[in-house]
């Protein structure tokens, strides 16, 4: 089914009741629904763009985007949702990439965009005379439509120097809003959820299951502030929120986090990485037994495994401490396993890669037969993570396969950020690897070997970073050395470089 169809559904039985809140305004269910119908009814009619057609988003959070959201899936498109912290050259990229046909942009990112370079593809800039034209159309009501059509392409950060557009398809949408009902919470018209973290990603997917039962969903715009979510807290019910293992520490460590009232708060969900167990315990006794952390990826988003709310809480059970630090079990409906090279079930404690299979798990990579070759076989997904399974069922992370890094909760992967510092005619050689960092998880160290008899220094390479990427992905700091350390067959060995680290430290 159309995922907007759940929509239009909880609109005819609580037309009144609060969709869509943020500083300053509100929209109804009746009201969201309204706009959804016209703005569908603009994109194919006025803009002519035909079922199937890509149209992306690049707004930060702002209380426009669900409305076109839905109105994208409403007119049978499929959405190219992006990360506003994105550098515009790779925003263009991506659009190029989607084959996209047009682009919802806020002011400050459509003017970037423009400047980065996206050829005839039309703008609608939000809050502009184009935009209010498309709530001046007439509106479609929609058919239910095929489960398996593609609702959003989500780009993953990219191994090998670009990043990969996963198919998910209106089912994955739907399955995974079932998945937060049967595991996470049940939700109906008298809970909120606080959306502090970017909509294009987690927060915005668990949006789905809100609005799917008819809740409020709040828009927090601007950057992350743990006072805002604190009085959040006090205006609102019942109130979830996703954040990253970040937000909750600087949630932890604001000044009024002990005397703060959070009878508010109902449920925290957290991912991207574990959290430090000093923190967790801090986060059960500050909030109570109101946290789950779930493991997820953009290929099966937000549903591979998870640890319940029950067992944060569980703190007597004796292997309590592991638990904490692992990635959970399998939700419900989800299959997971752990696989040696050659794809044969491992015994329980043996480390290999996690393989998951499930209805949220993505159609497959847009256009990129090589990237569903690797991880898509015979229905089943490969991670690119290694891990262990216990007698329990329960998951753990060992490692990071092609050594992604995950800093505040965002992966970034080594590749992109190694092919921009190589694009500097003075850098022979590069590695870049992840330290440990007591408040993001991990943080950027990129190793630098100049060319003989040319100079570069950090500030420069940072600045071609700068203008290459986003700002989260560039390194931290510059080691320039002599040379890299490597195998005999001339691999680079990152374990070493990660090592030097460590000894730094």
């Amino acid at each position: 089914m159309n995922t907007s169809l759940t929509l239009q559904a909880i609109a005819r039985i609580y037309p009144d009741r609060t969709a869509i809140a943020w500083e300053g305004g509100s929209l109804t269910y009746a009201a969201f629904e309204d706009q959804v119908r016209r703005i569908a009814h603009a994109l194919r009619h006025r803009h002519g763009l035909a079922p199937g057609s890509r149209v992306g988003i690049a707004m930060e959070n702002a209380p426009e985007f669900y409305p076109l959201l839905y109105g994208i899936w409403r007119a049978g498109l499929s959405a190219v949702p992006m990360n506003s912290k994105l550098h515009p050259k790779e925003m263009a990229w991506i659009l190029n990439d989607a084959g996209a046909r047009l682009c919802f942009a806020s002011r400050k990112l459509g003017d970037e965009l423009t400047s980065a370079g996206i050829g005839s593809l039309p703008l609608i800039i939000t809050g502009t005379r184009d935009h209010a034209a498309l709530l001046g159309a007439d509106g479609i009501i929609g058919e239910p439509g095929d489960p398996l059509s593609e609702a959003w392409l989500f780009y993953t950060s990219g191994t090998t120097g670009k990043p990969k557009g996963a198919m998910l398809a209106h089912r994955s949408l739907i399955f995974s809003c079932h998945a937060y009902y049967a595991d996470i919470d049940w939700i109906d018209t008298q809970d909120t959820i606080l959306h502090a973290a970017p909509l294009t990603h987690g927060s915005g997917l668990y949006g789905l299951a809100h609005f799917a039962r008819g809740s409020c969903n709040v828009i927090a715009a601007g950057s992350f502030e743990p006072e805002r979510v604190f009085a959040a807290l006090k205006q609102y019910a019942n109130v979830s929120m996703f954040a990253a293992p970040t937000m909750v520490t600087r949630l932890l460590n604001d000044p009024s986090a002990g005397s703060a009232d959070t009878r508010g708060l109902k449920t925290i969900i957290f991912g991207g990485a574990p959290m430090y167990l000093a923190d967790l315990r801090r986060a059960l006794e500050l909030f109570g037994p109101k946290l789950y952390q779930l493991y997820g990826q953009g290929e099966s988003p937000m549903t591979i495994t998870g640890v319940e709310k029950s067992m944060h809480a569980d703190t007597s059970h004796p292997r309590w401490e592991q638990r904490m630090v692992s990635a959970g079990v399998a939700r419900t409906g989800v299959a997971v396993k752990i696989v040696d090279d050659n794809d044969r079930d491992l015994p329980n404690g043996e480390i290999g890669e996690i393989v998951t299979r499930s209805d949220c798990v993505m159609k497959g990579y847009w256009h990129n037969d090589e990237a569903n070759a690797r991880a898509m076989r015979d229905g089943w997904l490969w991670t690119g993570d290694v891990g262990t399974m216990d007698d329990d069922g329960f998951v753990t992370i060992r490692d990071r396969s092609k050594d992604m890094i995950i800093s505040g909760g965002a992966n970034i992967y080594p590749r992109e950020i190694e092919e921009v510092l190589l694009s500097h005619p003075a850098v022979l050689e590069t590695a870049v690897v992840a330290r440990p960092h007591a408040d993001w998880g991990e943080e950027v160290i990129a190793y630098v070997v100049r060319r003989e008899g040319q100079g570069v220094d950090a500030p420069e390479l940072d600045q071609l970073c700068l203008d290459n990427i986003a700002r989260f992905k560039r390194p931290k700091g510059y080691r320039f050395v002599a040379a890299l350390p490597k195998n005999n067959y001339g691999k680079i060995l990152k374990t070493e470089l990660r090592e030097l680290l460590k000894k730094e430290a």
